[in-house]
């Protein structure tokens, strides 16, 4: 996905051109990687744009930057408003959305006290994160040879910029070798994740996926997931999952707010259940796009609407 590079970036307060979007070569989170951020998607509705779950990826976002002592100089509120208000500002009635914090330009060094804490919210036109007929027919993946943090290195719920090196290491070694993704194993040899997205299994009926201490991100589509398939009345388990569990699977899906719900069609070179999209799978899918479309009535509140009536005639 290559950026345009036009529209507006709300950057400290205030909306930017896309290419004034600018920071210094020496800005402390370039040679750091001292940043949190958030992925989160806009839907065009019945009822016209929504995100999806803005709140509660706000609240990761604000924890996320707590756990790395980053102090953020607005409150959730102003950083919900910029999300809506950067959107309308595009004009765009579906979209991906990337807030981030981070240290930006005064000194360098390991210690990033006196750096200023910056953030920035952009939105642009995304697809589906690992293609269109994903969704249906599932994708190729490996178990990278790349594990995920261990615990007390790096802190896997923060979503943290420098994490995300970790990440890019699963991805290129799974594209070296002709897949979509990989999926990286904890470092006591358990399931962990993918590079960009959380893992589940169905086995006999159940919907299964790594608890917390596996070393995953605590995933908002996750959440979402183990909700809608307890709503469909499937038994969920969090439970640590060993590699060839995987390989017996009756399914295997993705889920992340850029992947959304993405089956797993074969792992390794072994196909896994019928090698394309499960039943299990697909009834978890329709509902999770009934919500995003309106479809479906929306008791958790997950809806943000952009455009209200007083927006529009703005």
């Amino acid at each position: 996905m290559a950026f345009k590079g036009d529209g507006q970036i709300w950057m400290n307060g205030r909306l930017i051109d896309w290419k004034d979007a600018r920071i210094h070569v020496l800005s402390h989170v370039i040679h750091y990687g001292s940043s949190v951020f958030e992925g989160i998607r806009a839907y065009k509705t019945n009822r016209g744009a929504a995100v999806f779950r803005l709140k509660a990826h706000i609240d990761r976002l604000f924890d996320s930057a707590k756990i790395y002592r980053m102090q953020i100089p607005f409150s959730s509120q102003d950083i919900y408003d910029a999300t809506l208000e950067t959107i309308r500002a595009n004009k765009l009635s579906e979209c991906y959305i990337r807030p981030i914090v981070y240290r930006g330009y005064h000194s360098l060094g390991v210690d990033p006290g006196s750096c200023p804490i910056d953030v920035a919210i952009a939105a642009w036109e995304w697809g589906k994160y690992l293609g269109p007929a994903a969704l249906e027919n599932g994708v190729e993946v490996c178990v990278s040879s790349w594990a995920r943090i261990a615990p007390n290195t790096m802190p896997c719920m923060a979503k943290s910029g420098a994490n995300y090196m970790n990440s890019q290491l699963i991805k290129m070694e799974a594209i070296a070798r002709g897949c979509v993704e990989g999926i990286a194993l904890d470092v006591n040899g358990h399931v962990s994740e993918g590079s960009g997205e959380n893992v589940f299994i169905v086995r006999d009926g159940a919907v299964l996926t790594p608890p917390f201490d596996a070393s995953i991100l605590p995933g908002i589509t996750r959440n979402t997931v183990l909700t809608l398939a307890e709503e469909l009345g499937y038994k969920v388990i969090e439970a640590n999952i060993p590699r060839e569990a995987l390989y017996i699977s009756d399914e295997v899906f993705f889920t992340g707010s850029a992947a959304e719900i993405t089956p797993i069609s074969m792992i390794d070179k072994i196909v896994i259940g019928s090698g394309r999209r499960g039943p299990v799978t697909k009834r978890i899918q329709d509902r999770f796009f009934e919500y995003l479309a309106g479809d479906h009535d929306d008791p958790y509140g997950w809806l943000d609407f952009v455009y209200t009536e007083a927006t529009v005639g703005a």
